[in-house]
């Protein structure tokens, strides 16, 4: 039996429900107040009236003009909506009235009862938004009459083949236990200082993404960004070799670095990792290729400048579409909203190449999270698309005996490990690069000297007359230098 999907509204928590809702189903929405509960109603029903179906907003707690201004702020489209307001009004005091719903009475029912029976059979609503249930609760007798007028109303939406969105005010006192097991679906928000996310815990007939996946809250309404599961992707690309253009490198490389795979380019401040790495997008615009560089800590405008001094046409590439680079501001965000660029950019751009500048910057995002656990799935996510990844890692020793290729422990990440090192040679300050792991092919086990120059990078013939090298301080082997 294929179930029938409808969207939410929102793209990332249609993933997370592997699809979207479940059709004629019950789902309970809670969460804190401000949390974005009533903001993932007006999304689900804006997008059933997108799709031509009928959709009814039932508000105990807030006016309509109240409700679709909030909307309209968001740029959500409720005008085509039917809103039932069933809110207290300004005569609520004046008048003598009882406002009370679902009496015991199977044969008189109430006023409000009346007004939801009558709205929902005159509209005929495939999907309907309740604001908030537990409004029930505190005009119930006792729990057990609450209970079931819930379960009541409920079997009378279902009837109808209604999609059923309700949101809870549950408190320690009186906690929505009770709602949660009478529901097909749980959707908890969650909210703290510095983060918001979301959390299915129940989706009867269907698996979902578990976890928190991060939420926000913008003029456009809710984005959700779900946890990365790298398993869940996959496209299949032709195992070919990728040239760096220069013949030094390639010969270090046995060819190059295999498409697909994870590079970390190791080396101390200054020494021209991120360059090097351009180098491969360049080669790789050269075949019509798109890469994309997120730079964490060096502007756009002074990586444009840098390239282009040492002949890389880093603007022309961009111009043509084959380069993006992106400035990410480590702490505006989160894991999860950077893999949904990252996502973006290989999913609807095609990119082939993506770049981290540099994990020491990556890692400033995770607020305390773990570095390597985001980076593996990360990493193996675009290893599954077949993009080929680059990671610049940044050591702090510039030079001396100690010499460590990362300094986080990333090493285990890479599939190929390159590092750049500053050498001193008869008191003048030189480079030199080398390749200490390479998982899929043979690599050259010498070290070149490395430079940078108007004309582009230079690689020199293997450091053979020199030992000591990683040193920083190499000696000549005939005691010469």
């Amino acid at each position: 039996m294929t179930l029938k999907r409808i969207s939410t509204g929102i793209t990332g928590l249609d993933e997370v429900l592997s699809g979207g809702l479940i059709a004629e189903q019950a789902y309970l929405i809670t969460g804190q107040p401000g949390s974005g509960k009533t903001t993932l109603g007006f999304h689900f029903l804006s997008t059933g009236m997108s799709l031509g179906e009928s959709s009814l907003l039932i508000s105990f707690s807030e006016s309509e003009a109240r409700l679709r201004r909030n909307a309209k702020l968001m740029s959500i489209e409720l005008d085509n909506v039917e809103l039932l307001d069933l809110s207290t009004t300004e005569n609520f005091f004046a008048e003598e009235q009882r406002y009370d719903i679902f009496s015991p009475s199977e044969v008189e029912k109430s006023p409000v009862t009346k007004k939801l029976v009558a709205a929902i059979e005159k509209i005929k609503p495939k999907r309907i938004f309740l604001d908030a249930i537990t409004q029930f609760r505190y005009l119930a007798k006792d729990n057990f009459e609450f209970r079931k007028q819930v379960q009541s109303f409920l079997r009378f939406v279902a009837d109808r083949d209604i999609t059923l969105l309700f949101t809870s005010e549950g408190s320690d006192r009186d906690p929505d236990d009770d709602l949660q097991f009478m529901s097909d679906g749980v959707i908890e928000l969650h909210t703290t200082i510095n983060k918001r996310c979301l959390q299915v815990n129940k989706f009867r007939g269907s698996g979902f993404a578990k976890g928190h996946h991060d939420l926000h809250l913008s003029d456009r309404g809710m984005l959700v960004y779900p946890i990365l599961i790298p398993e869940t992707y996959q496209r299949e690309d032709a195992l070919e070799v990728i040239s760096a253009g220069i013949p030094e490198i390639d010969e270090l490389l046995c060819g190059g670095i295999e498409r697909g795979t994870t590079t970390i380019l190791s080396g101390p401040s200054g020494v021209g990792k991120s360059t090097f790495g351009i180098q491969f997008m360049k080669e790789a615009a050269g075949r019509g290729e798109r890469s994309v560089l997120y730079a964490f800590e060096e502007a756009s405008s002074t990586i444009l400048r840098r390239c282009e001094s040492v002949n890389i046409p880093v603007h022309a590439m961009i111009k043509r579409g084959t380069l993006s680079i992106v400035n990410i501001e480590p702490l505006k965000y989160t894991p999860h909203q950077f893999v949904h660029l990252v996502r973006t950019e290989v999913e609807q751009n095609n990119a082939k190449i993506v770049m981290i500048d540099s994990t020491s910057g990556y890692k400033l995002s995770m607020e305390g999270g773990d570095l390597i656990r985001h980076l593996h799935s990360l990493c193996q996510y675009l290893k599954n698309m077949g993009v080929t990844v680059i990671l610049v890692n940044e050591t702090h020793a510039i030079a001396g005996v100690e010499f460590n290729v990362t300094e986080i422990g990333l090493s285990y990440l890479a599939d190929n490990l390159i590092f750049l090192r500053y050498l001193e040679i008869n008191g003048e300050l030189r480079k030199a690069i080398g390749v200490l792991k390479k998982r899929v092919s043979d690599f050259e086990r010498t070290l070149r000297e490395f430079k940078i120059t108007k004309y582009g990078i230079k690689v020199g013939e293997p450091l053979s007359h020199l030992r000591g090298i990683l040193s920083g301080v190499p000696e000549s082997v005939n005691n010469e230098q």
